[in-house]
């Protein structure tokens, strides 16, 4: 059947394609019956038919109800493998003659079944065929697309691997049509599904023109419908839209219950009024996520004045541009600029490799006025005054920031009715500049460097010496006490052995007279130095007051042997209590002193 210039297959509509089936035969008037016998209600129940269908390296799942034809797999099979019916020879049958007019029902099929495409007609497919349809692919196509209704051109830039559902909901964005309702003009005729791909669809490339309207009724026969589209697309279908249906309760699509639609839609992005900038831009991402997906540029979490923190105040190697976008609801270019451009993964790469991001919503009037007060105290009143006079449909707008010594330096400012290439083109300009500076703020900071690495070591040259002569110093300063400590100790111990020495002296008892007559004994003791000494004893004198007697020399029997010569023997292990006549050293004896180790 055909309904709006689009042919609907049978299959994708099991239950129509069921009562019609049923309407043919006499058992649909058994519905009127009293008695109606069990067996038939069960016969005329749908039983589906699940199919696995291999054609060449690809597999299709197709799901049937028992009364389709094979001819309905084949529709089917068209639209998913762009092959047509009329070249497909389907087979894996287990019976042999089917036709594509044969019922499946007929056939006594399980519930699973397997089935393979032969197209000997077709050329096998070729790798440049292939390479072509990549290329088409990765390749941009330009939609100028009219709103008939205002008279409003939209150019659209879409990529080829965006399908054609994608740009009926971007045109339900800037048009607030719902897809449903939805009338189109220039569409190809090859264009037979939303599924399919730009690059497939049979579009003119780099630039093909299409008209959209409103459908003039919400309610339509389906003859009206027949007899209005006479383009494939003309009529559009959805596959659930917020508020198309509006219409059907006798409210426009636009405004349901007093409220537009885009408001019922949508969530404020920043709240109004806001006392916390970094809560203000938490609540933007977390709309901006929800809206657009997770794939869109790191917006900055703080403060203005933090986000030139973060970009310009760095080391020179570290400071990036800052990038402000400025985003309005109320605005048709934001939804495109932001699906399209902004959410692009070459723009949000190239973004959060080069630049700081920062985002402030304008659609509420205190918002605006807050920033236009930020930008005349970071930029200056001419700037303020630029964006003050961007009217509504230039937004979103897209400031290039760039910090110098003295000053904020606004590059670029970059409005929404733009291109990814030519966005992409501006950054790059805008980095090109940066780039430049930035290469001027190293050497001059390297050169700075190294003066202050030059004065740091020239000081630290000088603490280093100041250190040693300290060092020095102190080290002399110890060294002279430690003499002095000495030569105090060595004062004393000499002062303590004089005094010891005169004690011993005084102590002595008065040497004997030669013409003594009592019996005397003279000791001749020789010093380690040669010298020699003489003195007369009492032989009954104890060996001890020769002791003294060397000791009150100098030679304190401490650290000096006293010994004999003829034999050798060590006077100082005798006992000192013996006289010199018990210990031998009568009539006379020569001695010598040797000090001890």
């Amino acid at each position: 059947s055909e309904y709006g210039g689009e042919t609907l297959h049978g299959p994708a509509y099991g239950p129509t394609s069921h009562s019609t089936a049923a309407s043919s035969t006499p058992s649909s008037s058994s519905a009127f019956r009293h008695v109606v016998p069990s067996r038939q209600i069960v016969e005329r129940q749908p039983r589906m038919l699940d199919f696995r269908v291999e054609y060449r390296d690809r597999n299709v799942d197709v799901v049937l109800e028992d009364s389709s034809t094979v001819g309905d797999i084949k529709h089917i099979l068209e639209n998913e493998l762009q092959i047509p019916a009329s070249k497909m020879l389907l087979k894996g049958w287990k019976t042999g003659d089917v036709d594509d007019s044969t019922v499946l029902k007929t056939l006594h099929l399980p519930k699973n079944n397997s089935l393979y495409v032969l197209t000997p007609d077709l050329p096998p497919p070729s790798s440049s065929h292939s390479g072509a349809l990549q290329e088409s692919l990765n390749q941009n196509f330009m939609l100028i697309v009219t709103h008939r209704e205002v008279q409003r051109e939209y150019n659209l830039n879409f990529s080829g691997s965006s399908t054609i559902q994608e740009v009926k909901r971007n045109v339900y964005d800037l048009t607030s049509i719902p897809v449903r309702h939805q009338l189109w003009e220039g569409w190809p005729p090859s264009a037979t599904d939303d599924s399919m791909t730009l690059a497939v669809s049979g579009l003119t490339f780099p630039c093909h023109r299409l008209t959209v309207g409103r459908r003039s009724s919400p309610v339509q026969t389906r003859e009206q419908s027949e007899e209005q589209c006479t383009d494939v697309h003309m009529v559009s279908d959805s596959d659930g839209d917020d508020f198309e249906d509006a219409t059907e309760f006798g409210v426009d699509d636009g405004e349901m219950f007093g409220v537009a639609s885009s408001a019922l839609r949508k969530s404020p992005m920043m709240p109004e009024n806001a006392e916390n900038e970094g809560d203000a831009l938490l609540q933007f991402t977390a709309e901006f996520s929800s809206r657009y997906g997770d794939c869109h540029p790191v917006y900055f979490i703080g403060s203005l004045e933090a986000a030139f923190q973060e970009a310009f105040y760095g080391k020179a190697r570290d400071r990036k541009l800052l990038a402000i976008y400025l985003h309005h609801d109320e605005s048709v270019l934001t939804n495109v600029f932001c699906s399209q451009m902004l959410c692009a993964e070459s723009i949000v790469s190239y973004l959060s490799q080069n630049f700081i991001t920062w985002a402030w919503d304008m659609t509420k009037e205190a918002n605006r006025a807050r920033f236009l007060t930020m930008c005349t105290r970071h930029f200056g009143s001419v700037v303020a005054q630029t964006i003050r006079t961007q009217k509504t449909d230039q937004f979103p707008l897209f400031l290039i920031i760039m910090g110098k010594r003295s000053s904020n330096e606004v590059l670029n400012v970059i409005q929404g009715n733009t291109t990814v290439d030519e966005l992409m083109m501006r950054l790059m300009a805008a980095m090109e500049i940066f780039s430049a500076q930035q290469q001027e703020d190293i050497k001059d900071e390297d050169e700075r460097e190294a003066r202050e690495n030059v004065k740091r070591e020239q000081d630290e040259a000088y603490r280093i010496s100041l250190e040693a002569d300290r060092a020095k110093r102190e080290a002399q300063e110890r060294e002279m006490a430690e003499q002095f400590r000495l030569e105090q100790i060595r004062k004393e111990q000499e002062e303590e052995r004089e005094a010891i020495r005169l004690s011993l002296e005084q102590s002595l008892p008065p040497e004997p007279k030669e013409e003594s007559t009592e019996s005397v004994s003279k000791l001749r003791i020789r010093t380690p130095s040669g010298e020699f000494f003489e003195r007369r004893f009492l032989a009954s004198s104890k060996l001890q007051v020769v002791f003294d007697f060397v000791a009150s020399k100098g030679y304190p029997w401490e650290e000096y042997k006293l010994l004999g010569t003829f034999p050798r023997r060590d006077v100082t292990q005798l006992d000192p209590n013996k006289s010199l006549l018990e210990v031998k050293l009568y009539p006379q004896e020569t001695l010598f002193l040797e000090a001890k180790e």
